[in-house]
């Protein structure tokens, strides 16, 4: 996904995040004050209800008496039972404005039914005259208890005339914050919906202008471009363009200039290389004089001076090899330990070397001469400058789709800046402010890249009293 289909379900996802919080807000309002509707109906439905259940109940006991028969009596008992339930619903209700009153009201319930359950004790036992007492009795509390049930609700009804009049109020209000929210979302909206048209439109506007004045021949004019979406690169192609285009300009200018230094240096190459095979001549004398005299210290019984001296020669002899042809690890590895032996009979126990060899990636092919200038350079900064010498490890690790190596030594480690000048081959650069870490090093930087291809093929990890680790990847 690109960085402005990114903007968008951004910008698209502010604003729904922002309606889903006001709808859920305004929800959850209307259904807390429908609870409280609610709540305050139940009250009164619980108090109709005990008022619907004795005139229920006096009416089943008035047809039990003309007919005593079960149905009646079943009738009659399913009455007292609901009596009893909307007796148990009554009681929840109390606060302490109706406390006295509930109270009150309560115990006119108790009598009520008490004095149902005596009614139907005496016409059990047919005693009609009790019974006809009891059942005026019974009457006359079912009146009281829909009189007190009445005063009961009028009472309810203006203890919550203030909440009626808060939810009105409270109302209102929140309308007015919804027309105030709608109008700020609209103002935020807008803000954001107009920064956003400029994240798009002001790098449009900076294109053209360039390619404006490309179109007029200023080719010396940098596309610049401060964002981090399409844009951007098609600003970064653009301006390559430009100095491709440039470039090409010069190259024509310059061409016959460069035909006639073309010949010149057709000359002076053939001069060069003549040169080259006189220069070679004196390291191959040199190279067999110390063979020659590697075997007369055998001979005489000097053992490691032949094995240094034969170290020696094996070095010169790889170094005479062409610096532009490949090599196995395993001859590059080989001519590693014969530097290191020359340099422990330097150092003697102040240098320390370990190899870590995996012999799967022996066979992988690499530029001639590039571990030994890495080596050299670590014996030189890490173990020459230090009185208690220091170690140096060499790596060669077989991963799944690379070989890994690894130079790494103890020493003072390398500033940021000095690995920058190191890694951009920058020779000139490297010999002035690295005080001479290494030309030969950033030629090794300069060859692998060449070789294989890729400017990741090599890189250095390393902090000021670290160390220094150097990594070569070969892909497979």
């Amino acid at each position: 996904m690109n960085s402005i289909q990114k903007k968008i379900l951004l910008l698209t996802t502010i604003v729904l995040i922002i309606m889903s919080v006001i709808w859920i807000a305004l929800t959850y309002y209307n259904h807390k004050t429908q609870q409280q509707y609610n709540e305050i109906l139940q009250r009164y439905l619980k108090l109709n209800e005990v008022t619907t259940s004795s005139q229920n109940v006096i009416t089943d006991i008035n047809n039990y008496m003309i007919k005593p028969s079960e149905e009646n009596m079943s009738q009659l008992n399913q009455s007292k039972k609901r009596m009893e339930e909307a007796k148990q619903g009554v009681i929840t209700l109390r606060n302490e404005e109706n406390n006295f009153t509930l109270t009150n009201y309560v115990h006119l319930m108790d009598s009520f039914i008490e004095t149902t359950n005596r009614l139907l004790l005496f016409l059990s036992e047919n005693d009609s005259e009790a019974a006809a007492q009891e059942f005026s009795e019974v009457t006359s509390i079912s009146t009281y208890i829909s009189e007190m049930s009445l005063s009961l609700v009028d009472t309810e009804l203006k203890t919550y005339d203030r909440f009626y009049r808060g939810i009105i109020k409270q109302s209102g209000e929140v309308m007015k914050l919804g027309i105030f929210l709608l109008l700020l979302i609209m103002c935020v909206l807008f803000l954001v919906t107009y920064w956003f048209s400029l994240t798009i439109t002001r790098p449009i506007f900076k294109l053209t202008q360039a390619a404006n004045e490309l179109s007029k021949g200023r080719f010396d004019l940098q596309v610049k471009v401060e964002t981090k979406d399409e844009i951007a690169f098609l600003a970064r192609t653009f301006d390559r363009m430009r100095k491709n285009i440039n470039m090409l300009i010069s190259e024509i200018k310059h061409k016959a200039q460069l035909e006639h230094e073309l010949q010149q240096s057709k000359i002076l190459l053939q001069e060069s290389q003549f040169k080259s095979l006189q220069s070679q001549i004196s390291p191959h004398f040199l190279f067999n004089t110390l063979n020659t005299i590697s075997k007369k210290a055998y001979l005489e019984g000097s053992e490691e001076t032949s094995d240094l001296l034969v170290s020696v020669a094996g070095i010169l002899r790889y170094n005479l090899k062409q610096l532009d042809r490949s090599v196995t690890l395993r001859e590059e590895i080989m001519v590693v330990r014969q530097y290191m032996d020359i340099q422990k009979a330097r150092f003697t126990d102040r240098l320390r070397f370990f190899m870590e060899i995996d012999e799967c990636c022996l066979d992988w092919k690499i530029p001639s001469l590039t571990l030994q200038p890495i080596i050299e350079n670590a014996v030189i900064h890490a173990v020459e400058p230090n009185e208690d010498g220091g170690t140096i490890w060499a790596r060669v690790i077989d991963e799944k789709d690379t070989v890994l190596i690894e130079i790494e030594d103890d020493g003072i480690g390398i500033h940021k800046d000095k690995i920058h000048l190191l890694l951009t081959e920058d020779s000139q650069l490297v010999e002035n402010k690295s005080k001479g870490i290494g030309i030969g090093f950033s030629n090794v930087v300069k060859r692998l890249r060449l070789f294989y291809g890729e400017e990741d093929v090599i890189t250095i990890k390393s902090e000021i009293g670290s160390g220094t680790k150097v990594i070569i990847q070969i892909k497979k």
